[in-house]
């Protein structure tokens, strides 16, 4: 504990640096109302109109003095008041924030006066300290490290987490994720928003905010496995099914499904299929359907257990049929690959496991059938076989207004992938 001298002196170093910069910002805005008001094209406009030019630097001068004493005595009680006097000066100064948004120096200034610190320390019981953070990391870097350097990310709020204050200004934050600084609690941060999302009473732009957050944070290779041993993925799974969050959660599940922790917790998890194939049939939101066929296509990829789960879900085919003709052309694509995949692997099933085994034209003995009979028992099922197809197809179609298929190859694509000929009896 310094002498009380000694605090004296830092306390009358501290205001005097404070009124030193409070002089040059009155004298920058003194000389730029000067030189506003000179007219080049006219060298005797000083002498015509003094009186003019006076008053209005006059006026502009008292303007600047009084927005510098607001601001002076706001800092001050940021600095030295007590409880209610920072609350106050925190409003004010985000007032002040808002209302010189286009002025670099204003913003400057106030950052240089040592706001940054002051704000960060109220941080969690002080929903205005936030609020005037926010307005400060808006488009800077700098600003944004400071709060970092000063521990913002030490000052999680624990009591209300339904306010959607500090998620917003997480979110502005998440874009330094890769640093160390954000790195170094990365964990207490998503615990921190799975809190949020989990809680029932937390509003929209909340969820919102944190789902955003999330997706900056798994950007990073670095931060998979802890968001996978935080049980991220259940939870977005969750909002993946809630249209309003489905295009925030999807990507990051995305992210996490090419790596391999990501994709294994992804395989265990006994929902995953379900929720994806349903999303395939959200018309209505494109990106979504993109999204969910993108990571089907990462689970099955080289997959044949999950290929073969995918399979058994007797609603993955018209899903994906419906995406083949009436999704976008991205969706389009990966739809049809899915089914391309989905056909071999029924193929190869099939031909292993199923239908009489026949060698070299001969059939076995005690098969009960003659090759005529097995011929005509070909035909009927390749029959049965095209109409379904069809039959899917037309109801597919009639979804769609009665509308013809975008595009013809897509249609003869799919019957070469699924009728009756590819079939291996």
């Amino acid at each position: 504990m310094p002498p009380p001298s000694l605090s004296f002196y830092y306390s009358y170093m501290h205001e005097l640096r404070f009124l030193s910069l409070i002089r040059r910002f009155l004298r920058s805005k003194s000389k730029s109302s000067r030189k506003r008001l000179r007219f080049p094209s006219h060298p005797s406009s000083d002498i015509l109109f003094p009186e003019i030019e006076h008053s209005i630097v006059d006026d502009d001068d008292q303007l600047a003095a009084s927005s510098s004493s607001v601001l002076q005595r706001t800092v001050k009680s940021l600095h030295f008041g007590d409880g209610d006097e920072k609350e106050r000066a925190a409003k004010e100064i985000e007032r002040l924030i808002k209302k010189e948004s286009g002025n670099s120096k204003v913003r400057k200034l106030i950052v240089d006066l040592g706001v940054i610190p002051a704000l960060v320390a109220m941080a969690d019981s002080d929903h205005f300290a936030v609020k005037a953070l926010i307005q400060l990391a808006n488009h800077t870097f700098l600003n944004k490290t400071l709060m970092l350097e000063g521990g913002i990310l030490t000052k999680l709020p624990k009591k209300d987490s339904s306010s959607h204050e500090f998620p917003e200004l997480l979110l502005s934050l998440s874009c330094l994720a890769n640093t160390q600084l954000f790195l170094a609690s990365t964990e207490p941060i998503i615990s921190y928003l799975l809190i949020i999302l989990n809680n029932p009473e937390s509003n929209s732009k909340s969820k919102t905010c944190c789902l955003a957050t999330i997706f900056n944070i798994s950007t990073i290779l670095e931060n998979t496995e802890t968001l996978i041993s935080n049980s991220v993925i259940p939870t977005l799974l969750k909002f993946s099914i809630i249209k309003e969050f489905s295009e925030k959660a999807l990507p990051t599940l995305a992210n996490l499904a090419v790596t391999s922790k990501g994709k294994q917790a992804l395989e265990t998890n006994s929902k995953f299929s379900e929720i994806l194939i349903e999303i395939l049939t959200w018309e209505e939101k494109p990106k979504c359907q993109e999204l969910s066929a993108y990571i089907i296509m990462i689970i099955a990829h080289q997959s044949w257990a999950q290929r073969e789960r995918l399979t058994k879900a007797s609603i993955i085919v018209p899903a994906l049929l419906g995406l083949a003709l009436l999704g976008s052309p991205l969706a389009q694509n990966r739809a049809l690959k899915l089914l391309q995949w989905l056909k071999d692997e029924r193929r190869a099933s099939v031909t292993a496991h199923s239908g009489p085994q026949v060698g070299d034209g001969i059939v076995e003995v005690g098969s009960g059938f003659s090759e005529k009979e097995i011929e005509k028992g070909k035909r009927v099922m390749r029959s049965l076989v095209k109409q379904s197809l069809y039959k899917n197809m037309e109801i597919i179609t009639r979804r769609a207004n009665g509308g013809e298929c975008s595009s013809s190859s897509i249609r003869r694509t799919l019957v070469s992938s699924i009728s009756s000929k590819s079939l291996p009896f």
